[in-house]
């Protein structure tokens, strides 16, 4: 291919200007890497076409792709499953099909590529044809299909929201056995529905009302991404009947809200039936029973002695009150009694006083009987007898009105004049 002419009117001079120079070439020492130089450097040495070093070098990397799966191990394929129609894949088992039936939805991306590579190494038609096999182009279809579909994330999840063989049954009421086992199962197969990670654990006989409460809070809100539009019904390529295609697309809408409506209900059912079987519940509802009881009782405990206390003080109250009333009448039945007596003191007193008064007159004022005392010495004997009457206390004017007895001259004048001595008073009468 030669450059096109340089038109006529150009000129070197006017049409090309440098804007800079090229620099002092520096040679320098190169040394090829790479796996395009070590590719060409091996079919040199070792004398290879192109296509046989290529050949070679797939085989190479199979055998170390197949030393590399060791640690996956081989599952026996059914016949049936390896004759079965490609058209009808979707009713094959995904996971069988790969040979990942003991992993299921714990088969990671890399393990489901190695499966997939054992198989297609395996039933390659290539390799099918080369050994001599029948046709067996059908079920690598049906592997093709079945890898496209579990490394999808979205495509895996409509499979395994249907997957039959991963599902655990609902434990029975006659089921034996220990709970914890048996549910515990359960709810790990549920658990790969949930959007919301990590999913509570059941956990055992020691976990606290509050880590008992939030798992069945978690399961009665269980937010499940599971899905069933693998199980609709094909919708027809072709446009020229749109109403039907619209049928079919309404009619597996409706389906899908159906089983995503049984499959609540159906799980709804298996927390009410775990719920009512676990052995933590019960315990949590006799701990709050007794809790309730003691409360129960402490309150009507605080009542009694609210009550007893009240009793006590009303009783005090009584017993004061009736104490106080029984002082009063005492002090009302002692003043009584003092007055009484101040009383007869005063009455025995103007008795005494009168007894010593009407001594000396009843003597005739100790003189003869029939002879009258004249004025004076009436005023005076009158005068002493008044005198001790005034000098002696009530003791003194009983004792004295004693001495009277029995009621002489004689001794009506020993004992006035005793006492007029005694009480040194002067004398007027009683000399």
């Amino acid at each position: 291919m030669s450059l096109p002419a340089l038109p006529r009117d150009w000129n070197k001079s006017e049409s090309f200007k440098a804007v800079a120079s090229f620099t002092t070439p520096e040679k320098l020492a190169a040394e090829p890497v790479g796996p395009g130089f070590l590719g060409h450097a091996r079919r040199i040495l070792r004398n290879r076409t192109f296509s046989e070093d290529e050949r070679l070098e797939a085989e190479r990397n199979v055998k170390a792709i197949e030393t590399a799966d060791n640690d996956y191990e081989s599952e026996p394929e059914d016949a049936d499953m390896l004759r079965h129609d490609p058209k009808d894949w979707k009713s094959l088992d995904q996971y069988e099909v790969l040979g990942l039936t003991k992993y299921r939805w714990r088969a990671d991306e890399d393990l489901i590529r190695k499966a997939h590579r054992r198989k297609v190494l395996k039933h390659h038609p290539d390799k099918k044809a080369a050994e001599g096999a029948g046709d067996e182009d059908g079920f690598f279809k049906c592997i093709q299909k079945a890898f496209e579909t579990l490394v999808d994330p979205s495509k895996r999840r409509q499979w395994d929201s249907v997957d039959p063989k991963a599902n655990v049954p609902v434990p029975s009421k006659k089921t034996k056995g220990d709970f914890f086992e048996r549910w515990g199962k359960f709810f790990e197969a549920e658990s790969r529905f949930s959007t919301k990670q990590p999913v509570p654990q059941l956990g055992d006989l020691n976990s606290t009302k509050a880590e008992v409460d939030a798992f069945y809070s978690f399961w009665r809100r269980f937010d499940s991404w599971r899905s069933f539009e693998w199980l609709d019904e094909d919708v027809p390529d072709d446009s020229s009947n749109r109403d039907n295609k619209r049928y079919i697309e309404k009619k597996n809408k409706a389906l899908r809200a159906k089983h995503k409506k049984d499959d609540t209900a159906r799980l709804i059912k298996a927390i009410d039936l775990a719920l009512s079987e676990d052995p933590r519940h019960r315990m949590f509802k006799d701990a709050d029973k007794a809790a309730k009881a003691q409360k129960k009782w402490e309150r009507e405990a605080g009542s009694r002695e609210a009550a007893e206390k009240k009793a006590a003080e009303e009783q005090a109250k009584a017993d004061a009150e009736a104490k106080a009333k029984a002082d009063a009448e005492a002090n009302k039945d002692a003043k009584e009694a003092a007055k009484k007596a101040k009383e007869a003191a005063k009455s025995a007193k103007k008795k005494h006083k009168r007894t010593l008064r009407n001594a000396i007159k009843d003597v005739n004022y100790l003189l003869p009987e029939g002879e009258q005392p004249s004025p004076d010495t009436v005023a005076n004997a009158l005068a002493d007898v008044d005198n001790l009457i005034e000098a002696l206390d009530d003791m003194e004017l009983a004792d004295y009105a004693g001495k009277l007895s029995p009621l002489t001259a004689d001794s009506v004048k020993a004992a006035f004049t005793e006492g007029v001595q005694a009480k040194g008073i002067k004398p007027k009468f009683f000399l």
